[in-house]
């Protein structure tokens, strides 16, 4: 098992060495000299899991999905470690618990964040920042990879044609999701190149976009979103979250291979056609649609961020687009849309059976042929019983630290959903550097669960509580 945790680790750790030695480069380029050190010590660290290559065992055992979760978990705890260096070697005398945090928060793709002021920091530690997000979101998908087995058909239907669900090939199909997330991050740099965006916060913002990020290279949206037409790219960017992340691929082979591949991407853009339509039906004529249009990408990507005219009426709103979530293999957080929409099925169908009882109500998978096991219905449901407690457990621990009851579940929803905390949802004034010892522990912990609960939770309590 320490093995098996080492393998997995290891190649994230090499990943972070890369982005060290590349913010080395960047630091020495652009001649950035103050915290060039900590890049340094933190390359070095993070090499040494690669010492694992030399006590690499002949045989082979078998490793169970359990022991698969808990290399995930324990990724998600020790890989911030590494992450969070730069931050506490820096010179702004940051806290070994702050950096984790922060590190945490980028890994998991939250974006909350301990700088108040980001125009102070040095550029290779806000390119770091990005980067965080860039191997976290990357980790999350290879967790659902390495986790396949654990799926139902209903999910396993969203993975599309370009993977295969043979476990003895997760290396290969590993490599393929590798390239095609590098190259989306790519595609994406050069899309906001191409309208003008400055060639830094390009780079950052793709790093943070295709991860579901929050993180920003300003202070400030405005200052990067400085047209409508900027807005509105950058909101179309934001959808990229959204959907499934081989969304363009599976338009590219959608005559070979026919509808049934991108079925959910087509039931995910027509959940975006109706929240569009809705907004622009019934919101007040008055507000700027760009500021909703790049609120409701922001939401359902689970992205978070927002332009500061953004009106926070509407904050119920995007908060339940949040919770709502995206496709399944997407970095985007939440309950996932697939989840929502298979239990609003099966529940509409099941009050039609006490209306029509002699009718015959057949309760399909989506995007599946085969019917819905009421095994599935009970997974759905506990998924959202286990949010909901968990909400109702974090904002009562939040709340008593002095933060209202409003805020508390605002932004433990934001925490569980790991979604960064904005003007539309009214939290941008929230001041996470100042926070007790103890709520940024809490906040750790939550934030990972947030990320993972999907994928392990269900599975977990199974292995602990049920004997079978």
């Amino acid at each position: 098992m320490l093995h098996f945790n080492l393998y997995y680790l290891r190649f994230f750790t090499s990943l972070i060495s890369i982005f060290c030695f590349l913010n080395i480069l960047y630091s020495y380029y652009f001649n950035l000299y103050l915290n060039v050190d900590s890049y340094f010590y933190t390359l070095l660290i993070s090499l040494i899991p690669l010492l694992s290559f030399f006590f690499k065992k002949k045989d082979s055992l078998k490793i169970t999905i359990y022991s698969k979760i808990l290399a995930v978990v324990v990724g998600y705890f020790i890989l911030p470690l590494f992450i969070s260096l730069p931050f506490y070697f820096s010179i702004y005398n940051i806290s070994f618990l702050s950096a984790y945090f922060e590190a945490i928060s980028g890994f998991t793709s939250t974006g909350f964040t301990i700088f108040e002021n980001i125009k102070h920091l040095d550029e290779s530690l806000i390119l770091w920042r990005s980067s965080s997000q860039w191997i976290g979101g990357l980790y999350f998908l290879f967790s659902i990879l390495l986790l396949i087995d654990i799926f139902d058909d209903n999910l396993k239907k969203t993975l599309t044609n370009f993977l295969s669900f043979n476990t003895s090939e997760i290396f290969r199909q590993s490599i393929k999701l590798f390239i095609y997330y590098f190259l989306l991050t790519f595609l994406i740099f050069i899309l906001l190149n191409l309208f003008n965006f400055r060639a830094f916060n390009a780079f950052n913002l793709a790093l943070s976009i295709i991860s579901s990020g929050g993180f920003l290279p300003t202070n400030s949206l405005s200052s990067i979103l400085s047209t409508e037409l900027k807005q509105n790219v950058f909101s179309l960017c934001l959808l990229l979250s959204f959907f499934s992340l081989f969304f363009t691929y599976n338009i590219c082979v959608y005559k070979q291979k026919g509808i049934k591949f991108i079925q959910e991407d087509i039931y995910l853009l027509f959940y975006l056609i109706i929240i569009y339509s809705l907004f622009f039906i019934f919101i007040n004529k008055s507000v700027d649609f760009n500021l909703i249009f790049l609120a409701i990408s922001s939401s359902v990507s689970n992205v978070g961020v927002s332009l500061e005219k953004t009106p926070t009426d509407y904050s119920f709103i995007f908060l339940i687009l949040i919770i709502i979530g995206g496709s399944f293999f997407s970095t985007s957080s939440g309950l996932r849309f697939i989840k929502i929409y298979s239990l609003l099925k099966f529940s509409i169908n099941e009050v039609k059976s006490h209306f029509k009882p002699k009718n015959i109500h057949i309760n399909k998978l989506a995007f599946a042929e085969k019917n819905m096991d009421i095994k599935d219905f009970y997974k759905y449901f506990l998924t959202i019983l286990i949010f909901i407690i968990s909400l109702i457990v974090l904002a009562s621990f939040l709340s008593s630290f002095n933060i209202n009851i409003e805020n508390s579940f605002k932004l433990s929803i934001l925490t569980l959903m790991n979604t960064v905390n904005s003007s539309m949802v009214g939290l941008n004034e929230f001041d996470f550097a100042n926070l007790p010892y103890f709520a940024k522990y809490i906040l750790i912990i939550f934030m990972i669960i947030g990320r993972v609960e999907l994928l392990t939770i269900l599975i977990l309590c199974k292995k602990f509580f049920f004997k079978n």
